[in-house]
């Protein structure tokens, strides 16, 4: 096929607001459909932004021109409907994680092979100027070989701000699997593949209660550890210390990697933008990298991977990457369970950085 690509999304919920945002002002997409469980929540994203169809995830499905899916459901049903999207022969873009276990997560990815089809996963941070002129930097050889990193997320969880927390503190949520993509997959990208991982964790309180919203005051239970603390080890020897917590008074997002020459405070994983700070061997003094590339937010991810599969090139933000990210977070977990640390079997490659001037804006198709 040619021209611009067409996308439907499955869940119109909080975060499709700024999906929508993004995927409506690029030149490149179509969006053409919303399907919620909510037909009138769907109904309601589609007039505000201008999608011409809407209704349940059996209508989107049906539409011949929709060729990727983005996939905005709980993360509990993410593999399931995965394979709806696939046995209705379309692409698509998951937001993480990719599955709650490795096998439902592996089933995904060889169903869409064995389709000749793509699945791509959040987050696509990873493709924002931050992160990307990081990327660039280390591969540069400006702090030299890479040796280890730190991870610091820390704040109180996000009962207090959230309208509806509760599957941020049940299965397949909480700071490690909610958080934690994010920075851990910075982390591949800039050391490689984890082989080993060893993990402490705690759960502070078995109950919160939401703090804003029309539920305010509603207890709920807490599913899930709500700290974890981790030693990450690289097939490049590389190592990194990890923490993902919703049990800190104090807020922290930090990430830091120090090489042979030198060391960087990279940019907030969550993020798309900020300065990546460098530190020179001997210095008393930092200086901000500014950064270079596409601001443009969430859906960036799903304009890369609609350029891709027209251009026959792989993606960058892969499921293939998002599987690994999944099985190292798994492991963390089982490692904290066991008090052993757990070896990681899977492997990823990681991608070539984007062109400084690729422009999500821009009409390519």
């Amino acid at each position: 096929m040619s021209g611009k690509v067409g996308v439907g999304i499955i869940g119109a919920g909080v975060i499709s607001t700024q999906y929508l945002k993004n995927l409506t002002s690029f030149s490149d997409l179509e969006i053409l459909f919303i399907a919620d469980l909510d037909v009138e929540r769907a109904r309601a994203q589609a007039e505000e932004f201008g999608v011409p169809g809407h209704g349940t995830v059996a209508d989107l499905l049906a539409v011949d021109q929709v060729e990727i899916v983005v996939n905005l459901t709980i993360p509990a049903v993410h593999a399931e409907v995965g394979q709806q999207i696939v046995a209705a022969g379309k692409h698509q873009w998951s937001e993480k994680p990719l599955a709650l276990d490795r096998a439902s997560a592996r089933a995904l990815l060889d169903s869409a092979a064995a389709a000749g089809l793509r699945v791509a996963c959040a987050p696509d941070t990873v493709l924002g100027a931050g992160l990307q002129t990081t990327f660039r930097e280390i591969r540069s050889g400006r702090i030299g070989t890479p040796l280890n990193a730190l991870v610091l997320l820390q704040n109180p969880g996000p009962e207090s701000w959230h309208p509806s927390p509760e599957f941020l503190f049940d299965v397949g949520a909480g700071p490690l699997f909610d958080i934690g993509p994010y920075h851990l997959t910075a982390l591949v990208h800039m050391l490689g593949p984890v082989t080993r991982v060893s993990a402490t964790h705690s759960t502070a309180r078995t109950t919160r209660v939401i703090g804003s919203g029309p539920k305010a005051g509603t207890e709920f239970p807490v599913n899930v550890p709500t700290h974890h603390s981790a030693l990450i080890e690289f097939a490049s020897g590389a190592s990194a210390q990890a923490v993902f917590s919703f049990e800190s008074t104090i807020n922290r997002a930090k990430l830091e990697v120090t090489g042979t020459d030198g060391a960087f405070e990279v940019p907030d994983p969550n993020k798309f933008d900020g300065p990546t700070v460098y530190w020179a061997p001997g210095t008393k003094e930092a200086s901000d990298i500014e950064a270079v590339g596409a601001t443009s937010t969430r859906g960036t991810g799903v304009l890369e991977l609609a350029r891709a599969i027209r251009a026959g090139e792989p993606e960058r933000a892969s499921g293939e990457i998002a599987f690994h990210v999944l099985d190292v977070m798994i492991a963390i977990s089982e490692a904290a369970a066991s008090g052993t640390a757990v070896e990681v079997t899977s492997t990823v490659t990681v991608p070539d950085s984007l062109a400084e001037d690729w422009d999500p804006a821009a009409a390519t198709l």
